[in-house]
C-alpha cells in the first residue's frame, strides 16, 4: 500500500472510531456488550431451555459470536458505506473503496479489542492460549479482513444502482445467521445436509476461529475453505467495482 494511500486510510479510520464513539462514556465496552447480550439470550434459549449438549457452551458461544459480531457489523454497513459518505466522494478524489476497507479494518480493531476477554473466559474454564494463536490468528485475521472487504464493497457498489440491496442483504444476513454454527457446532448438522457448509462463505471461518480460540488448534481444512471463498468474494468485488465506480459521483 502506498504511503498517501495508508494516509487516507488512517486518517479516514480515526475519524470513523471518533465519530462512532462521540457522547458514549462507556466507549469500546458497547463494542463487546452487543455480542455478550446475544451471548446471554443464547446460552438461556439452547442451553437451559434446548437442553443443547455442548461444553463449556458460554465461551464456546463467544469464541463464534465476537467474530460473528465482525462480520455482520461489516456486512450490516455494507449497502450504505458509499451512500453515507456522498459528500466525501463528490469532494475529494481518493480510491472509493478504501472507505470499505475503513469501515473493516475499524470493526477489525474492535474484534481484537475482544481477544483479551476471550482469554480472561478462557481461563475460568481452565483453559489458555497457546503458541498456534501467534500464527492462527494473524492468518485469520487477514482472511477475514479480505473477505468482509470484499462483501463489503460489492453491496457498497450495487447499493448505488439498486437500492433494495439494503433490505435483501438484512434479510439474507439472519439467514446466514442460523446457517452458520455460530451457536450450535457443525458435527450437529445432519450428514446429509453438511455439503450445504461448504455453500456457506462464512461458516469455515467461524469453525476456524472457534477451533483456534476455543481448542488452539489450527484447522487448515477450514482455513483453505474460507480462503477460497475469501479470494472468490474479492474477485467478484473488485470486478464489479471497476466496472460501476465511474458512475458513483453522477449516481450520488
Amino acid at each position: 500500500m502506498k504511503s498517501h494511500t495508508l494516509d487516507i486510510v488512517l486518517a479516514l479510520t480515526q475519524k470513523e472510531l471518533k465519530v462512532r464513539y462521540k457522547h458514549h462514556a462507556f466507549g469500546y465496552l458497547w463494542s463487546i456488550a452487543n455480542p455478550f447480550a446475544y451471548a446471554m439470550i443464547y446460552f438461556l434459549v439452547f442451553k437451559l431451555v434446548m437442553k443443547v449438549k455442548v461444553d463449556n457452551f458460554p465461551i464456546f458461544l463467544l469464541c463464534g459470536l465476537f467474530p460473528w459480531q465482525w462480520i455482520a457489523n461489516s456486512m450490516g454497513v455494507g449497502p450504505m458505506t458509499f451512500i453515507g459518505n456522498a459528500p466525501l466522494i463528490k469532494k475529494v478524489n481518493f480510491p472509493r473503496n478504501l472507505l470499505s476497507l475503513v469501515v473493516v479494518i475499524q470493526d477489525m480493531i474492535h474484534f481484537f479489542a475482544s481477544i483479551p476477554i476471550i482469554i480472561v473466559c478462557l481461563f475460568l474454564y481452565n483453559k489458555s492460549p497457546s503458541l498456534n494463536w501467534l500464527i492462527g490468528i494473524p492468518l485469520l485475521l487477514i482472511i477475514q479482513l479480505i473477505m468482509t472487504y470484499s462483501i463489503n464493497l460489492f453491496t457498497a457498489t450495487v447499493n448505488l444502482f439498486f437500492r433494495d440491496m439494503e433490505k435483501l442483504l438484512q434479510m439474507l444476513m439472519t439467514f446466514l445467521f442460523f446457517l452458520t454454527p455460530v451457536v450450535y457446532k457443525p458435527e450437529m448438522i445432519p450428514e446429509k445436509y453438511q455439503i450445504f457448509l461448504y455453500c456457506n462463505p462464512v461458516a469455515h471461518l467461524i469453525i476456524s476461529w472457534r477451533d483456534l480460540l476455543l481448542n488452539s488448534t489450527i484447522n487448515f481444512a477450514s482455513i483453505g475453505i474460507a480462503t477460497v471463498w475469501c479470494l472468490s468474494a474479492l474477485f467478484i468485488a473488485q470486478i464489479t467495482y471497476k466496472k460501476l465506480s465511474w458512475r458513483f459521483a453522477e449516481i450520488l
